[in-house]
C-alpha cells in the first residue's frame, strides 16, 4: 500500500495492485521513432500490469502500526513468512499464465531487495545493508528457480526488459508516491536493444501534467488515471478502526497527462 499523510491533515492511500496499473499502461503504449517496441510485447505489458500482485494479500487488510499510530508505507510493511509466502504465490500465479512475465515479475521482486541488481543508476537505490535471512533464503530459492526458468532464453534481451519494467515502475511510483510532483530523472532508460540508453527528465507542468523528456510514448499524449482512496481521518484506535474507515471512504480518481517536453 501506498500511504501519504498529506500536508491538509488526510491520508492517501493507493494500492500496489492499482500503481502497478499504471506501469502496465506505460508498458502497453511505449515505443515510437526513438524508443523500441517492448518485446515479447504481451508479456512485458503482462509483467507490468501486475508486477505487485504479491501485495494483493496484504492490502485486503491494511494495518496500524500500535507503536508509530499510523498506518505503514508499503517499505515499512513487515516481510514477514506470510508476506514472503504471497510474493512466492504471486510469480507462481502469473508463471502458470504466461511464464515469461511469472519470471520478470520474480526477478523485479527480489531485484528490489538487492538495488534493482544495480541497472538503475538514478535515483541511487536504496541502501538495505544486511538482509534478514528468510530473505536472503527467499532470494537464493527464488533465484535458482529464475535461472532454470530463463533456460532458453535471449539473456541480454531479458536484461532489457528487467530494465524496462524498473522504469516502467519507478515512472508510476513518481506520480503516485508525492503530494506535491517535483522536478526527477530515471537513468538510464533503454531506447532499442542495441544496448542505446538514455535519461528520462520529468517535469510537472500545469496541475496534473508531466513533460517527458525523451517522450516514449506511441500517441502524442497519454492520460493515465490513479485510484485512490482520501481517509479524512488520520488517527485510530487500533487497526479494525483503520480497516473499518479505509472501506467505508469511497475510492476516487485522479488523471494525469504525460506529454513530450
Amino acid at each position: 500500500m501506498i500511504v501519504r499523510y498529506e500536508s491538509d491533515g488526510s491520508i492517501v492511500m493507493i494500492t500496489q495492485n492499482d500503481h502497478a496499473q499504471l506501469s502496465g499502461l506505460f508498458a502497453s503504449h511505449w515505443g515510437n521513432a526513438k524508443f523500441e517496441k517492448p518485446r515479447p510485447y504481451a508479456s512485458l505489458v503482462r509483467a507490468a500490469m501486475y508486477h505487485d500482485r504479491g501485495w494483493i494479500r496484504y492490502e485486503t487488510s491494511p494495518q496500524l502500526n500500535p507503536e508509530t499510530g499510523k498506518t505503514p508505507n508499503y517499505r515499512e510493511v513487515p516481510n514477514d513468512a506470510a508476506q514472503l509466502e504471497a510474493f512466492q504465490w504471486a510469480g507462481d500465479w502469473l508463471g502458470a499464465i504466461d511464464p515469461y512475465a511469472g519470471l520478470m515479475i520474480a526477478r523485479h521482486r527480489t531485484g528490489l531487495w538487492q538495488r534493482r541488481y544495480g541497472v538503475i543508476s538514478y535515483p541511487p537505490a536504496i541502501q538495505r545493508g544486511t538482509l534478514p535471512p528468510d530473505i536472503q533464503a527467499f532470494i537464493a530459492k527464488s533465484e535458482a528457480k529464475q535461472k532454470a526458468a530463463a533456460n532458453g532464453i535471449d539473456a541480454k534481451e531479458f536484461a532489457t526488459n528487467y530494465n524496462l519494467l524498473q522504469v516502467w515502475d519507478m515512472m508510476s511510483l513518481y506520480i503516485c508516491s508525492t503530494e506535491q510532483l517535483k522536478d526527477d530523472k530515471i537513468e538510464p532508460v533503454p531506447l532499442a536493444y542495441s544496448g542505446t540508453s538514455a535519461g528520462m527528465i520529468l517535469t510537472p507542468r500545469e496541475a496534473k501534467t508531466i513533460a517527458l523528456d525523451p517522450y516514449p510514448f506511441d500517441v502524442p499524449e497519454l492520460t493515465t488515471s490513479v485510484i485512490f482512496r482520501r481517509l479524512t481521518q488520520n488517527k485510530f484506535r487500533d487497526t479494525a478502526e483503520l480497516q473499518s474507515v479505509y472501506f467505508r471512504t469511497a475510492p476516487q480518481v485522479m488523471s494525469f497527462r504525460l506529454i513530450p517536453a
